[in-house]
């Protein structure tokens, strides 16, 4: 089914209502503002191919809302995907602003408010999908929401190239071809989009796993360059590596530990390693605790026996043997 829509033939001061009621009927419940005044000009075409509604937009600047009341006033349950044309527009949604140029493409979740943003002229294809066929296919997609596929070096990323194009061309073949290739067309072309976004989330936890263990490596190396420093807190370890108190104990917690059971346990280690010593058998148990960060000898001896099973004393007693045994 082939649908035409567009402001040609109504006067200019309607011409902007008269879209918004388009807007709303081609696509979801949207709010639709644009500051062109009487030369702003629009046309949607769209066609249906199997489970996509493919549609050409070409439009004046403008802004499109989708927001919390006019999800609550409706039911769809989409992905939109947008390729674009000609010009730029942006995608704001999920603390996320991603912007699409010619050749690029990105999507987003009708059932979460979103914001399209265009500051000129534009013209793009938006493939509207079933959001639950996706889901089947991905299991998420929230984390991919308002981001730019198809940028930069094409040999980077060649899926997300091979999807714009594939998408692409499926929607040029929409209402050319019959309801049984067009349903397998759409099939195959939310197959693709979902192997692309599952290889970008593939690819984005690799990243992510990979820059925490830099960082946590990071966050021990510096715990322990200051571990002799008694007033060490997690403040100063968070300014000194450029990270937030909240996000040193995240870190950690990887390690099934917190900043505070973290430091406490290193220095028991240390002071351990230090009561077997021979070199530094001349050294008072208080003296070897405070060369450590502890300031509290009563404190040190319950959380020394508590981790090791033995007091200070009985483990300096016990010498070399027991440290090997450790």
């Amino acid at each position: 089914m082939f649908t035409r829509l567009d402001t040609d033939g109504t006067p200019p001061s309607r011409r902007l209502a008269l879209w918004q009621d388009i807007v709303c009927d081609v696509f979801v419940q949207l709010d639709c503002r644009s500051d062109a005044g009487d030369s702003f000009r629009g046309a949607i075409d769209r066609r249906d191919l199997g489970l996509l509604q493919c549609t050409e937009v070409v439009s004046s600047r403008q802004r499109v809302f989708r927001t919390p009341a006019r999800i609550r006033r409706a039911h769809e349950d989409f992905v939109l995907v947008a390729l674009g044309l000609a010009g730029s527009g942006g995608v704001v949604q999920d603390g996320r602003d991603a912007l699409i140029e010619p050749g690029q493409f990105a999507l987003y979740d009708t059932t979460r408010p979103y914001e399209l943003q265009f500051d000129g002229d534009f013209s793009q294809m938006v493939i509207q999908l079933p959001r639950a066929e996706l889901l089947r296919r991905v299991g998420d997609t929230e984390r991919l929401t308002a981001t730019t596929f198809a940028a930069g070096d094409a040999a980077a990323r060649p899926l997300e190239r091979l999807t714009a194009e594939f998408l692409r061309g499926v929607a040029r073949t929409a209402g050319t071809v019959g309801d049984e290739v067009a349903a397998r067309l759409s099939g195959q072309a939310i197959d693709l989009l979902g192997a692309m976004l599952s290889d970008r989330l593939t690819a984005g936890a690799r990243a992510t796993t990979t820059h925490r263990a830099a960082m946590l490596y990071r966050l021990k190396a510096y715990i322990e360059a200051h571990l002799a420093e008694a007033e060490l807190g997690i403040g100063q370890v968070a300014a000194g590596l450029g990270l937030s108190p909240r996000y040193v104990n995240d870190l950690l917690a990887d390690e099934r530990t917190s900043f505070r059971r973290y430091l406490l346990a290193r220095r028991l280690d240390q002071c351990r390693r230090s009561l077997a010593a021979p070199v530094q058998a001349h050294l008072q148990i208080g003296e070897i605790a405070f060369l450590w960060g502890f300031n509290d000898l009563a404190h040190f001896s319950r959380a020394f026996k508590e981790r090791f099973g033995l007091s200070p004393r009985a483990w300096r007693a016990a010498g070399g043997a027991r440290l090997r045994d450790h």
